[in-house]
């Protein structure tokens, strides 16, 4: 529900939205962390200035706590 969100959702953001790929890394049972990685012309798009954008999708995955239960951190990295 997560990544499927988050691809659709910042697939809208960025220029080159093929380059778009989301890594999600189980840390332990109530913790998971949220790698996108997009082109390096995208990132300064996903994060936004001063960090406005990434925290709003921040504040939206938090929501999915609720539902979920579990912690999430986002990371955004330049594609491999």
């Amino acid at each position: 529900m997560v990544t499927d969100f988050l691809l659709s959702y910042t697939r809208l953001l960025v220029n080159n939205p093929e380059d778009l790929s989301i890594d999600i890394s189980n840390i332990d049972d109530n913790f998971d962390e949220i790698t996108i990685f997009a082109n390096n012309e995208d990132i300064g798009k996903l994060i936004g200035k001063d960090g406005r954008m990434i925290n709003s999708i921040k504040t939206v995955i938090s929501g999915c706590k609720a539902k979920g239960g579990k912690n999430y951190r986002v990371n955004v990295k330049a594609s491999k």
